[in-house]
């Protein structure tokens, strides 16, 4: 595909944004280019609203993988593009939509000329709302085209243009929600005696969490626990009998989030018994694990970037969340940032990525998937 038609693709799917698992439309859309490009080394097959392509390869005992998310957000689009959404409420704020341009673009070349070895692309749905990368793998999705190693890009609106940012090790968060509601006896404000207060259930609580990353988990190990929500009450002079608290977990390593899960229901359970009363415990984690790069292929990776004309740049982790870290904790391989040069951040109602991006992503990973390719067909 050339620039031209890779821009046009972008603004297609730039403008039918949709939600995990109702990315009806935008499937259609992808199977619509795919069945352009030759077929003769191509297999298709579907799962729920998400798209497996296998490319087989000339040596078809390897597999290798490279993954695309394909969902919005529900965001209104506020940039004013000419091919903004065309969906309300909805938008490719997070960048899918590069995301997929760059896969059909490395696609493309793999379809015209067989690669040495197998390649399965998954075209995955629900990133952002439902571990649909999770779902998938435990619904048996891949088959036969497991991979061996598996790719992934995430743009990053802080990078310069078509730069590669990477990292050995934790890439992005591992994230938790937490859910929990606190149950005790409404009553009179002039009786709290018959009553069992569940705002100041609630408020022991929030304080009590903070404890947990500056007492309970290692200085040197990152760890977030936000508590974002909290609704107690109807009235002023009625006291609460429920306290819905919601919040997010975020750690840099799987074992991390693990003990603040821990900690967190073990705080649950004792401010409960101290308030006597009852405290439904939701911490849900899906499939959003520490998105973790194997070491061999994230070396490969690496040395593979900076001997070519791409910019590479060493990144820090971040406390974002991403489901390819479910995949990662199945099959080795690494995800890295593909920088978009936008002054907006991801999620940001005004996200409008540098499109010359595309072009620098399409040629710095097929030019990868076919080294990494070439070392497995050894």
């Amino acid at each position: 595909m050339n620039n031209e038609k890779l821009l046009k693709i972008y603004r297609d799917l730039h403008q039918i944004p949709e939600i995990g698992m109702q990315e009806f439309e935008t499937q259609q859309k992808l199977l619509a280019f795919i069945r352009e490009m030759p077929q003769e080394f191509l297999e298709i097959k579907t799962w729920k609203t998400g798209i497996l392509v296998h490319a087989l390869g000339k040596d078809s005992s390897h597999t290798l993988g490279y993954r695309t998310d394909i969902d919005g957000l529900p965001v209104t689009e506020k940039t004013g593009l000419p091919f903004a959404s065309k969906h309300p409420g909805k938008m490719h704020a997070c960048g899918h939509d590069i995301h997929m341009t760059v896969a059909l673009g490395i696609l493309s070349k793999f379809a015209q000329n067989q690669p040495p070895v197998s390649l399965t692309f998954v075209f995955q749905p629900a990133e952002e709302n439902a571990s649909g990368g999770m779902q998938m793998f435990k619904s048996g999705a891949f088959g036969d085209w497991l991979p061996e190693e598996i790719y992934a890009i995430h743009d990053d609106p802080s990078l310069p243009v078509g730069a590669i940012g990477c990292r050995q090790g934790t890439l992005f968060a591992g994230t938790c929600e937490i859910h929990i509601k606190f149950t005790g006896q409404s009553g009179h404000a002039a009786f709290p005696q018959k009553a069992n207060d569940m705002v100041v259930c609630g408020a022991n609580f929030v304080s009590q969490v903070q404890t947990i990353v500056s007492r309970r988990i290692d200085p040197i190990k990152a760890g977030v626990v936000t508590l974002g929500h909290m609704t107690a009450g109807t009235t002023g002079n009625v006291i609460a009998g429920e306290c819905q608290i919601d919040g997010t977990i975020r750690a840099l390593t799987q074992d991390i989030n693990l003990e603040i899960q821990n900690q967190v229901e073990k705080i649950a359970k004792g401010v409960a018994y101290s308030f006597d009363c009852e405290a439904d415990i939701d911490l849900h984690q899906g499939g959003y694990f520490p998105v973790e790069n194997n070491e061999q292929t994230t070396t490969d990776l690496i040395k593979y970037f900076q001997d070519s004309s791409l910019q590479y740049i060493e990144t820090a982790p971040a406390m974002t969340g991403e489901d390819f870290g479910f995949l990662l904790s199945q099959i080795p391989g690494t995800m890295c940032w593909l920088g978009v040069d936008s002054p907006y951040s991801l999620h940001s109602d005004q996200m409008a990525p540098n499109t010359a991006a595309i072009k620098a992503g399409v040629t710095g990973f097929s030019g990868f998937l076919k080294h990494r390719a070439l070392e497995l067909a050894k």
